[in-house]
């Protein structure tokens, strides 16, 4: 049996028109981007995800999400290093980074450090409405240049009993999400309402997303 070399992703991209470098591990940022048909590899940023004082919920989630499409922007060698010369890219790659936050009464919830924390964050969120914001970055495969931007949607959660909060962090899905709930999974057994694109709350806002991709001058859609 033959054995075949490693393939660089930027390899693996080549082999399509257009591709995405998604600067996530979020595995809702993959499926949507499965469902939207966009061809991808991973490289997620790790980067220290503090905000800095004195920003607006928005402004944390957009600064996150820059910081992570730069990081990983600048991670990547040259293109032309790592293809052969029959299929070198011009430009840099496409990079998206995307990052969520919710906030309460002006203050930015984050990822739960632990358990107890998500308790008190779902208590806090319990019977009240709170705004989701998605910041998305997509360095651009043309130009080079960052494009930022958000979308916002308020959520209300119906009153929630103890039992139910420790229900759900039996769940395991507090782990990793902003606010310390998933909309796409159990979590959605807790809210009572989503004022705006439902896709926001999951990680990637698909209307914001997609006029931002044809802005730049990717090729999708119509």
């Amino acid at each position: 049996m033959q054995v075949l070399p490693p393939v660089h992703p930027r390899a693996i991209l080549a082999t399509y028109m257009e591709a995405i470098i998604l600067a996530s591990a979020s595995p809702r940022r993959r499926e949507l981007l499965d469902l939207l048909g966009i061809p991808f590899v991973l490289s997620p940023a790790g980067i220290d995800e503090t905000p800095p004082p004195g920003m607006t919920p928005r402004q944390v989630a957009e600064h996150l999400a820059r910081a992570k499409a730069l990081a990983v922007a600048d991670s990547l060698p040259p293109s032309d290093s790592l293809l052969p010369s029959d299929s070198r890219t011009a430009g840099p790659d496409w990079v998206l980074a995307a990052d969520t936050v919710a906030a309460l009464d002006g203050e930015t919830l984050g990822k739960p450090a632990d358990r107890d924390e998500a308790r008190a964050m779902l208590g806090r969120l319990a019977g009240r409405e709170h705004s989701v914001v998605t910041a998305i970055a997509l360095r651009n495969g043309r130009g080079g240049g960052i494009d930022a931007r958000s979308a916002e949607c308020g959520v209300r959660f119906a009153p929630l009993s103890p039992a139910e909060i420790e229900w759900y962090l039996d769940t395991g899905e507090w782990e990793g999400a902003a606010g310390g709930y998933r909309l796409q999974g159990k979590g959605a057994c807790l809210v009572e309402r989503v004022d705006g694109e439902p896709s926001a709350v999951e990680g990637l806002p698909l209307r914001a997303f997609y006029v931002m991709l044809r802005e730049n001058g990717f090729r999708f859609g119509a």
